[in-house]
C-alpha cells in the first residue's frame, strides 16, 4: 500500500515489532512519513540525502528496517542515528545487519520505554544530478553586466522529495519539491551592476593565427569579471557552468551574443567569457632579429626581437593584451632543450606595460594601448617591439 511521504520506488522506514524471545521482522501497516528531507549538493561528485522520521518504539527490543529498490543508494554510505530531542524515550543502537538477498538494512534498537523516537538517516544517492549555468547581460556600453547564477537539478533517482531543503554549499538553502523525472532551474543568486572589462588578446601560443601566411594573429574577445566584493561578487567560488551572454540594444531590449563555459572561479580570481574573434583589430607578428653571441664553448646569449604591427579600426580606444611564452619563442627558434630559461628585457623593448599579476617566469602579459581610428581617416599602424635576451643557452 502507498503512504504519503514514502519513496515511490519502495524506500521505506518501518518499525518491526518483536517478541521478547526473538527479533521477528513484522512491518507496521501504517508507515511513518518523512518529517524532513535535505538534499546536499556541495560535494562535486556525490549527492547526499538526509531524512528524518518519527517511529513508535516498544519497550525493550526493536528493529528498524530501511529498504529500497529501483534506485541507486550506496549501501556503504547509509548512516543511522537517533536524534537527541526524542521526547522521553532513551534508546540506543545495538547492531546493524544486511538481510540476505535484499536491498535493505536492519538496525537493532533497545528502548527503555514505549513511545515515539525521531531517527535520522543519511545516504548517497545516484541519479540526482546537478549542474550550474549563468545568464549574463551586458549594458550597451559593455562596462557592466547583470549576472544570474542558476542551479539545474535533474532527478533521475525514481524518487519524489516533498518540501526538500536543498543546500549547494553556499548561500541560503532552497525549499522546493523535487518530482520524479523532473528537471528544475533554480535561481541561486543575482548580481547587478557587475563591473567588467572587455579584453582583446593576442596570444600565439594559445589562440594561434587568423592568417598564418600573413603572420596575422587571432584576437579573441572576452568579458572579464573578477570574483571579489569590490566588483559586486566574492560571496563564494563561482562553479563551472555554461553562460548565455546577452547585450542591451539601447532600445529596451537585449540581443543574444553567444555562449561560453565559465570555468570554476575561486574568490578573487577572474572569469573570462568568450565573445568571438575581433575582425577590427589586426596584429601581425614577426621575428625581427635573432642573433647569437658565444659566451664560452657551446654556451650562448641570444638576442631576440619580436615585432608587432597593430591596427585598431574601432572608433574608440582599446587596450590589447599581448601574451608571449618565452619557452614558445625558444622552441620556434629551434633551440628548445628542456632547461630552465634565463631572460631579461632588452633596451629596444617598446611594448606596453608588463602585467606583474598575470605574468610569470615564462609567460609574459603586456598591455598595449591603441588609439581609435579617426572618423574621417585611416587607422594608425602601431609598431611595438618585444626585445628579449635569452641568457646561457646552448
Amino acid at each position: 500500500m502507498q503512504n504519503r511521504g514514502f519513496p515511490a520506488f519502495g524506500l521505506f522506514l518501518a518499525l518491526l515489532l518483536v517478541a521478547v524471545d526473538g527479533w521477528a521482522r513484522v512491518k507496521l501497516i501504517t508507515l511513518p512519513v518523512r518529517e524532513r528531507v535535505e538534499i546536499q549538493l556541495a560535494h562535486a561528485d556525490a549527492t547526499l540525502v538526509e531524512e528524518e522520521r518519527v517511529v513508535p518504539l516498544v519497550e525493550g527490543a526493536n528493529q528498524v528496517d530501511f529498504s529500497w529498490s529501483n534506485t541507486s543508494i550506496d549501501p556503504a554510505s547509509i548512516l543511522f542515528r537517533l536524534v537527541d530531542d526524542t521526547a522521553g524515550v532513551e534508546a540506543r543502537v545495538l547492531s546493524v545487519s544486511y538481510p540476505p538477498g535484499e536491498n535493505a538494512l536492519v538496525w537493532d534498537l533497545w528502548a527503555d520505554r514505549a513511545g515515539p523516537a525521531r531517527v535520522r538517516i543519511g545516504y548517497r544517492i545516484g541519479g540526482l544530478g546537478k549542474s550550474y549555468h549563468y545568464r549574463a547581460t551586458a549594458d550597451v556600453n559593455e562596462s557592466r553586466l547583470e549576472l544570474g547564477h542558476y542551479l539545474r537539478l535533474e532527478n533521475r533517482a525514481n524518487e519524489r522529495f516533498e518540501d526538500a531543503r536543498i543546500k549547494v554549499g553556499f548561500g541560503e538553502p532552497l525549499e522546493r519539491e523535487v518530482g520524479i523525472a523532473e528537471t528544475k532551474d533554480l535561481l541561486l543568486a543575482e548580481y547587478r551592476q557587475v563591473p567588467i572589462t572587455k579584453r582583446y588578446t593576442a596570444d600565439l601560443d594559445e589562440h594561434g593565427y587568423l592568417d598564418a601566411a600573413e603572420k596575422k594573429l587571432r584576437i579573441p574577445m572576452h568579458y572579464v569579471l573578477k570574483n571579489d566584493q569590490a566588483h559586486g561578487l566574492g560571496r563564494a567560488a563561482l562553479p563551472f557552468g555554461k553562460a548565455r551572454i546577452f547585450m542591451e540594444d539601447g532600445n529596451g531590449g537585449v540581443a543574444f551574443v553567444g555562449e561560453d563555459w565559465g570555468r570554476f572561479t575561486p574568490k578573487d580570481d577572474e572569469m573570462a567569457l568568450y565573445l568571438g574573434v575581433a575582425r577590427d583589430i589586426v596584429v601581425r607578428r614577426t621575428i625581427e632579429r635573432n642573433d647569437a653571441k658565444q659566451i664560452n664553448g657551446n654556451l650562448y646569449h641570444y638576442d631576440v626581437v619580436v615585432k608587432y604591427e597593430i591596427e585598431n579600426f574601432k572608433e574608440r580606444s582599446v587596450v590589447l593584451d599581448i601574451v608571449e611564452d618565452v619557452r614558445r619563442i625558444r622552441r620556434d627558434l629551434g633551440r628548445e632543450n628542456g632547461r630552465a630559461i634565463e631572460w631579461e628585457l632588452g633596451d629596444q623593448h617598446t611594448l606596453g606595460g608588463l602585467d606583474d599579476e598575470r605574468s610569470g617566469l615564462e609567460r609574459l602579459v603586456f598591455h598595449q594601448p591603441l588609439r581609435p581610428r579617426p572618423a574621417d581617416g585611416e587607422a594608425e599602424k602601431v609598431v611595438a617591439m618585444l626585445h628579449l635576451r635569452l641568457k646561457n643557452e646552448w
